[in-house]
């Protein structure tokens, strides 16, 4: 990163990694689940110096604080609360957003809402839509949900090349610096992950969402980027969010699973492209009630495996 900015937002800190802090345009970049802003290293140098990347550190990730209250801040309504602290503190009225997986979500809330609808001028989702596989959503949960311990340093590279084989990262130079923004000491000297162990609460403790009603309410010109071998966003969700969204545009990148690292020109220039696109602004259109969304499936099941753990 060329920058840093720390953020202060109710008791906690947010870091926002900045790339090329003087160029004439702004996009946010807004990470997944347990990764964090330093992801989009190679995105902001491929997508070039006439853009200011701004990629936030979600609480509880990279070096933004930790929640000493998870199932209040570990959620997307408060998330949405980071984000819109972030654009007014860089006096962003309006901005384009690219999102991967978590990160994607947080955009498509922001954009469907009513009070902050009008702050996201297109939005570009990595990987992820208003339906998800459940199984893929499972193994994440599963994976996230408890802690991860590594003796040595080469452990958890090893260990991150195989979790995060889908990202369709090439060389070991390229794993050697994911491993180097992933890993965190502990006081005993052994290693585990940089973020808060008790991120995956938020499949316990958030609100379910009707997330086809809120694809539908978006009226912001949209994109979609699939890993061909994706185990969350299945090809058929690309074509019913077409069908729902008629001008979405859709880029699906071979040899990547979830999620795609946008940081090659192959991936990079379609973004750049769809940035640069003509905004035509719609009117919006009265969101359809769709029951039993993916985001309920999921919260009813990591609280039935809450349930059964309490019972041990």
């Amino acid at each position: 990163m060329d920058a840093l900015e720390l953020v202060p937002l109710r008791g906690l800190e947010v870091a926002v990694r900045i790339w090329h802090p003087d160029a004439p345009r702004t996009v946010i970049a807004w990470h997944g689940l347990a990764r964090h802003g330093g992801d989009f290293e190679g995105f902001a140098r491929a997508l070039g110096p006439e853009w200011r990347v701004l990629a936030p550190d979600t609480p509880g990730r990279g070096l933004s604080s930790w929640s000493p209250i998870p199932a209040q801040d570990y959620l997307y309504h408060r998330y949405k609360k980071v984000a819109l602290a972030v654009l007014d503190h860089f006096s962003l009225e309006q901005v384009p957003w690219v999102g991967t997986s978590m990160g994607g979500l947080l955009g498509m809330l922001l954009a469907a809402e009513p009070d902050s609808a009008h702050r996201i001028e297109r939005l570009v989702l990595n990987d992820v839509g208003p339906e998800l596989n459940t199984d893929g959503l499972t193994q994440l949960a599963l994976y996230f949900g408890r802690p991860h311990r590594f003796a040595t340093f080469g452990q958890l590279e090893t260990e991150l090349r195989s979790h995060y084989g889908g990202f369709g990262i090439e060389g070991d130079d390229a794993w050697r610096q994911l491993a180097l923004g992933s890993a965190r000491r502990l006081p005993d000297g052994s290693w585990t992950y940089h973020y808060d162990p008790r991120i995956g609460e938020q499949f316990i403790y958030d609100t379910p969402r009707n997330s086809w009603a809120d694809w539908r309410a978006i009226r912001c010109p949209l994109m979609v980027i699939r890993g061909a071998e994706s185990p969350l966003l299945d090809a058929d969700s690309v074509l019913s969010m077409a069908e729902a969204q008629p001008g979405l545009v859709s880029l699906e990148v071979p040899g990547c699973g979830h999620a795609p690292m946008l940081d090659r020109d192959s991936q990079v220039a379609p973004i750049a492209e769809f940035l640069a696109h003509p905004h035509r602004q719609r009117l919006p259109l009265r969101p359809q009630r769709l029951e039993n969304s993916w985001w309920q499936r999921m919260l009813s099941w990591a609280r039935r495996r809450e349930n059964r753990l309490k019972a041990r």
